[in-house]
């Protein structure tokens, strides 16, 4: 099972469409990722990732419901 998580972009480092990245940040956590899929994405969006490339964009109130949910399952675990 493969669960997709929703990171936020915090910065882009600009490129043509194949070799631009950004900074995504999930939970306090940074990793650069591929935007090539995303090329509309901006800085505070929110970014489902795999495989280390941004597959797609969720607007803000579905990203938030997401991690409230998942925050919700972690209190369940202690």
């Amino acid at each position: 099972m493969c669960l997709a998580v929703p990171g936020k972009v915090i910065s882009i480092s600009e490129g043509d469409s194949l070799n631009r990245t950004g900074q995504v940040e999930f939970s306090g956590i940074s990793t650069q990722v591929s935007l090539a899929y995303v090329p509309e994405v901006q800085i505070d969006d929110y970014v489902i990732v795999h495989a280390g490339f941004a597959i797609s964009i969720l607007d803000q109130d579905e990203a938030e419901q997401s991690l409230l949910a998942f925050a919700q399952m972690d209190a369940l675990e202690d």
